[in-house]
């Protein structure tokens, strides 16, 4: 027997769909129920490896390969208590530019994909999608489907893979959820209603009014109008949640401080143009005494003292973003930062920047000079290094000696080989390998660089770099789960999967 489907929509990107959607992955998980999430098409820039399967073809297989999906479904998966694989976001989109995306098709970059204008992939990938939609159906007892930005922008409808078409392939359950902070939401909700197909309409079970402030009285009569109007009802009015815990899908997340307590280091994470994975800073929220901090000039450093942290996160597009970085004058504050002994991080295309050169025979990214921070030099190559990797850190000196020895798991997501500057290996010049491949220090002991991804998700390295534990995923997931069902109208969230 198939398993029930139930789809969180939303009237806007940033609406609460992946939030709602994890936190109904374990609410159903903890019904006792065998749950697996599932978005369709992602475009994101935030990706996890997870495991992949034998064939790119979407005919079942033995799990074998790393693969690449959206972190909102890799945190989804975990939520549901399942393991993390490429079938539950078959098609991952990472921007490139403004106009382009690297297409990931089951967990792996397919170019001639890439090379397909927008509307030319859609025959050609929704069997594949199908497929791993069924195949979870089938394994699970609820699929929880998220959707894409909105179901009703009419442009796309025809080309539609991630929206209404996967909701009528399953027979979803649909929720439609609206940020009511925004304004405009009765709007919004009803419009989308609107511009939907009169079959699509009838899968709408519930609205849902996400993020709202103040007194849920004064409501009325909106909800029971819009009720009238369109047949369905509004299951759900969730409060604000700032403390939630769990990272953003999309865009840089807000960095205020939410801890209590005197700040003690603030960690300033440089926002580039293609900056990817941010959201594995979000466990550095948490910590307390901790300040993060987003930073995009010269100005947002300048503060800045020697105990204080500048990362630089991963790119997308490292050349490109260097070269960005350079014309915001970033490269001096942070050169000057460290100079004077300040602590800089570099992770994965951080640290790429943090060489002497970026080399590009092979056209993948760029060439450039480095900030010349390690005396490192990284070569692109064609092949992309995709997998999950624990190792242990050498010995470390100054800022990160609290690492020394730790072990730490994560992933690794990137293109290109990083090594020792050779002429400046013949002067003297020499990065400390603290972790063989992966990752280098200064001789002066305040600069170091990472391949590995997820660091601050360990709870060994928050450990040792904080003495602190922020909260574990777990909790996190519990308390979304009992959110959604102190605020959730009594018997929906059942009668959805019935």
């Amino acid at each position: 027997m198939a398993a029930a489907c139930v789809m969180v929509l939303g009237t806007t990107s940033g609406a609460g769909k992946s939030w709602l959607a994890t936190a109904l992955c374990r609410y159903y998980s903890n019904q006792g129920l065998k749950v697996a999430p599932f978005k369709a098409q992602n475009m994101s820039n935030n990706a996890r490896v997870v495991e992949g399967i034998h064939s790119a073809d979407g005919e079942a297989g033995a799990m074998s390969a790393w693969g690449e999906i959206g972190s909102a479904q890799y945190f989804q998966a975990l939520a549901a208590r399942a393991v993390p694989e490429v079938r539950m976001n078959p098609l991952l989109l990472k921007p490139e530019a403004d106009t382009h995306s690297q297409v990931v098709l089951l967990g792996q970059v397919s170019e001639p994909l890439t090379a397909l204008p927008w509307r030319g992939r859609s025959a050609l990938v929704w069997p594949q999608i199908a497929a791993a939609l069924d195949q979870l159906r089938a394994e699970n007892d609820v699929v929880v489907i998220e959707g894409a930005g909105s179901p009703a922008e009419t442009n796309l409808h025809a080309s539609d893979v991630v929206n209404m078409r996967v909701a009528r392939h399953a027979g979803a359950r649909c929720l439609l959820v609206t940020d009511i902070d925004r304004g405009g939401a009765f709007a919004h909700l009803y419009g989308t209603w609107a511009l939907l197909p009169e079959d699509e309409r009838a899968l709408i079970r519930g609205f849902v009014l996400n993020k709202f402030r103040g007194d849920a009285s004064l409501l009325a009569p909106a909800p029971q109008h819009l009720q009238e109007r369109t047949g369905v009802p509004t299951v759900a009015t969730i409060p604000m949640q700032w403390q939630h815990g769990l990272p953003e899908e999309d865009g840089v997340f807000d960095d205020r401080t939410l801890t209590p307590g005197a700040v003690h280091t603030t960690v300033a994470v440089v926002a580039y143009p293609r900056i990817s994975n941010l959201d594995e800073f979000q466990p550095l929220k948490n910590v307390p005494g901790l300040r993060l901090q987003w930073v995009r000039s010269p100005a947002d450093v300048a503060g800045l003292r020697p105990g204080d942290w500048i990362v630089l996160p991963g790119s997308k597009a490292t050349a490109a973003d260097l070269a960005w970085l350079r014309a915001q004058g970033l490269d001096g504050a942070i050169a000057a930062h460290a100079g004077q002994g300040g602590t800089v991080l570099g992770v994965c295309g951080g640290l790429q920047m943090l060489g002497e050169a970026l080399i590009d025979p092979a056209g993948i990214d760029g060439n450039g000079p480095g900030l010349g921070l390690l005396p490192l030099v990284t070569v692109f190559e064609p092949a992309k290094t995709v997998r999950r990797t624990s190792a242990a850190f050498g010995q470390l000196t100054g800022a990160w000696a609290p690492l020394s020895g730790v072990a730490a798991c994560g992933y690794e997501i990137h293109h290109g080989r990083t090594a020792q500057h050779p002429a400046m290996a013949a002067k003297g010049d020499v990065a400390r390998e603290v972790m063989p491949g992966i990752a280098w220090q200064n001789p002066a002991g305040n600069v170091l660089g990472v391949y590995l991804h997820g660091l601050f998700e360990d709870a060994a390295v928050l450990q040792a770099l904080f003495g602190a534990q922020a909260p574990t995923l777990d909790a996190v997931f519990d308390g979304l789960a009992a959110c959604i069902a102190r605020h959730m109208e009594p018997g929906v969230l059942d009668a959805l999967i019935a």
